[in-house]
């Protein structure tokens, strides 16, 4: 029977091992001993910190179920990550300079790169650092990943000590890097809503869904748009007498299909309250001379001004969907509901109960021509025709639709196919009555920008 070749590796290993720790002295044997022990504590150390910054919300919500004297340790530690980060840093370099100084010792010891100083660069740095950096950080860091919870529940008592031991060190970054934090606040460059809308259009890929772009640039200018912008105009809105007899105000609901109705007496600006059509479910069957008026809830007022972001969260607070919208001098400018505001970030949302008049009426007659509805507002043409809407904040002054955007650059009542310019738009009145314009042409000319 053949003796099977002997493991070239391990042949290799084994003459390494006995040409080291044959030639080696006591004390550069122990130093072989306590740079391994580092390398380990390096590993430690540096896992912790991926340990701890990957727990999820789920992991931390164990640890406060389990309500031990590790997990409660643990958390600790979590509350405060400036500290936590400050200790892991230290420990880590702290044992990889004690590595590094070792390593230096044992390595001049066992060889001499006297005539070699190459290869004296490459065993005592190359190769150091890579050990430190597989063995210490890679790793480590890995398992860490994968098995965040018991990494961390290994580390808690042992970072403990460590923040003791390094407090005072720790406390000196914490303070240094609070003050390069608020230096670099200061000179933080604040990057503008209309400077985000343009980095929109620039980045497109050409492979986004249709409406993916156009909601991204209606959650950046959220913040931007006042109530004026969206409200439904008092002209428009459907509002009920106070004196109404019930028979008449069930088919004034049933022709208008909301599910709210403002209830006003005398003149639309003195509201008397808001009527909830579900209110009255019960009393379908009464007679003419029921008193709905008691059903009237309590009404929401906001200013023309109000930024829709802060309305969105009154309406979540108050848990309410409408709201009237008063002047500056409070009367009533119309109403806006928490419809309006969301349709700002996902576009128009509609139903099977939705009328096709509460849409915006227009139409495309070729590329750059439309015919809109005078009363469409402005925010509403602009995403239509794809026309940034801060084209006309000199000119719009306060006009919330195309009829007072043309009244604003006109100055007076134009007639009947009168053409107003302003730059490349031009607005030709289609129909127009004593009061008011009703229909509006609108041709944009291609600029040239080359």
């Amino acid at each position: 029977m053949e003796t099977p070749d002997p493991d070239p590796h391990q042949q290799i290993a084994s003459f390494v091992f006995t040409a080291i720790f044959q030639s080696a002295e006591p004390d550069e044997i122990i130093g072989i001993f306590v740079m391994a022990l580092l390398l380990f504590l390096s590993a430690l150390v540096s896992g912790s910190e991926i340990a701890y910054f990957s727990l999820s919300p789920v992991k931390l919500d164990q640890l406060k179920k389990d309500n031990n004297s590790v997990s409660n340790l643990i958390l600790k530690h979590l509350d405060n990550p400036r500290m936590l980060l400050a200790t892991i840093l230290i420990s880590n370099n702290f044992i990889n300079v004690g590595i590094v100084i070792l390593s230096t010792y044992v390595m001049s010891g066992l060889f001499d790169f006297g005539g070699s100083p190459l290869m004296g660069f490459v065993v005592q740095v190359i190769l150091v650092t890579a050990l430190i950096l597989f063995l210490g950080e890679i790793l480590p860091k890995t398992y860490a990943t994968q098995r965040p919870l018991r990494f961390a529940s290994f580390m808690a008592r042992p970072l403990q000590i460590l923040q003791k031991i390094f407090y005072p060190f720790s406390l000196v970054l914490m303070n240094a890097t609070h003050i390069i934090d608020k230096k670099v606040s200061k000179k933080g460059h604040n990057i503008s809503m209309d400077e985000l809308s343009d980095a929109i259009d620039i980045t497109g890929t050409g492979e986004e869904q249709p409406g993916e772009k156009q909601m991204l640039k209606g959650i950046v200018k959220f913040g931007d748009i006042e109530v004026r912008d969206v409200m439904r105009a008092r002209v428009d809105v459907v509002a009920a007498d106070f004196k109404l007899p019930y028979d008449q105000l069930i088919s004034l609901i049933l022709d208008s299909g909301f599910s709210r109705i403002p209830v006003y007496e005398d003149n639309p600006d003195n509201i008397k309250g808001i009527l909830y059509i579900k209110d009255l479910l019960p009393y379908l069957k009464e007679p003419r001379s029921f008193d709905w008026n008691k059903k009237l809830r309590p009404v929401f007022y906001v200013p023309e001004n109000k930024k829709i972001n802060d309305l969105l969260k009154e309406f979540q607070e108050k848990k309410i969907h409408l709201a009237m919208v008063v002047d500056e001098y409070g009367g009533t400018s119309g109403i806006i509901t928490l419809e309006d505001i969301i349709e700002e970030i996902v576009g128009e949302i509609t139903d099977e109960f939705d009328d096709s008049s509460d849409e915006v009426n227009y139409e495309q007659l070729d590329k750059n021509n439309w015919i809109f509805d005078a009363k469409t507002s402005i925010n509403d043409f602009c995403k239509i025709t794809d026309v940034d809407d801060r084209i006309f904040a000199e000119v719009k002054g306060d006009a919330d639709s195309l009829a007072g955007l043309v009244l604003e650059i006109t100055g007076d009542l134009p007639d009947i196919k009168e053409h107003i310019r302003f730059r490349n738009f031009d607005f030709e009145i289609q129909a127009v009555d004593e009061r008011r314009i009703k229909s509006i042409k609108v041709k944009i000319e291609e600029t040239n920008n080359g």
